[in-house]
Order: structure tokens, then sequence, then C-alpha cells
């Protein structure tokens, strides 16, 4: 039995795409996921499977799309990515508002090409680093005007990501290890 973080995309943002976070707790259950847990109304899931990975996100992805009729991506990390994820903290060194350090959990690695045409120098203080399959990124002045976040956006194209604050994605770990 695996562990798994399924990271829910772009839902219960106002009043459109609300997703019930226990009635999707009990229909994970009902289906045969074990342990199903959610952490905030942001979409993130705690569950167990004996299935892959990319079997869960479409498993999940498509009993979304029947109960609640409208598609949502899903990105799906095991307790050993995640906590990889965590362990990396390539701005840890900067960073000092969890709530402005966030992490985009992309389905697959992105292509380069919109954070390579970024200056890092006209960036500042902004910062960013992608690692595999994430991209890090540290906005002190916020994210709604950031250059880094607009360059992520035209990276979403290639492929479905979604971004938790630091403090998210630290918390969700520790839910992930708890026994």
């Amino acid at each position: 039995m695996t562990r798994y973080l399924a990271l829910l995309r772009g839902i219960n943002l106002g009043a459109n795409r609300r997703v019930a976070m226990a009635r999707l707790r009990e229909l994970l259950g009902e289906v045969g996921y074990v342990d199903v847990a959610t952490h905030l109304q942001s979409g993130n899931v705690l569950l167990g499977s004996t299935r892959s990975a990319s079997a869960v996100a479409k498993d999940l992805a498509q009993r979304i799309e029947a109960e609640w009729g409208f598609a949502v991506p899903v990105i799906v990390r095991t307790e050993a990515q995640l906590a990889a994820v965590v362990a990396a903290d390539p701005l840890g060194d900067v960073a000092t508002d969890p709530a402005r350090y966030l992490v985009t959990f992309f389905e697959h690695a992105p292509k380069r090409d919109a954070l390579d045409a970024l200056d890092a120098d006209e960036l500042l203080p902004e910062r960013f680093a992608l690692l595999g399959s994430e991209v890090y990124t540290w906005m002190p002045d916020g994210v709604q005007n950031s250059p880094v976040q607009r360059a992520l956006a035209k990276l979403d194209g290639q492929a479905p990501g979604t971004a938790r604050n630091w403090r998210t994605v630290t918390k969700l770990l520790e839910l992930l290890q708890a026994p």
C-alpha cells in the first residue's frame, strides 16, 4: 500500500467549481481508497492505494468529473516524492515568509522555455528554481503581479500544474508521514 498526496487544481476558489471535501472523502472511501483525509478546502487529498500514481490521478479525475460535472486536473505525489520536494528546499536560504514561498507541482517536468526567458537580475527580489516536476518560487512582494507567476502560467499549457505555499507543503508531508 502506497501513501499518496493528490493535489486537485482550481477547485473551491470563489463560488465556482465547488468540491465538498467531506463528500470527496466519502466517495473515495466507497471505491476502495484507504486512510482518506483532506487538508484545507483547496484540494489536498491524502490516501492509500495499491495502484500506481498515474492510475490514482486518472481515477480521481474521472470520479470528480462524474460526481461534480467538471474536469479537475489531479497531480499525485508519493510520500517519498513529497519528502524529496521538502528536502530540496532550494530557496530556503532566501524565503523568509512561507506564505510567499510556493511550490508549483506539475504533472510532468515542464520545458524551461518560459522560465529561461526571465532575466534573473530583473526579477530581484523574486527567485525561482525548477527541480524535476516542481518549480519553487519566492515572491516577497506577493503573487498577484509576479513576473515568475506569469511565466509559470505559460508553462501550464505544456503540463497542468497547481501551487501550494511552503507552509501547506510541509504540513502535507507531516500528515502523510503520520502513523
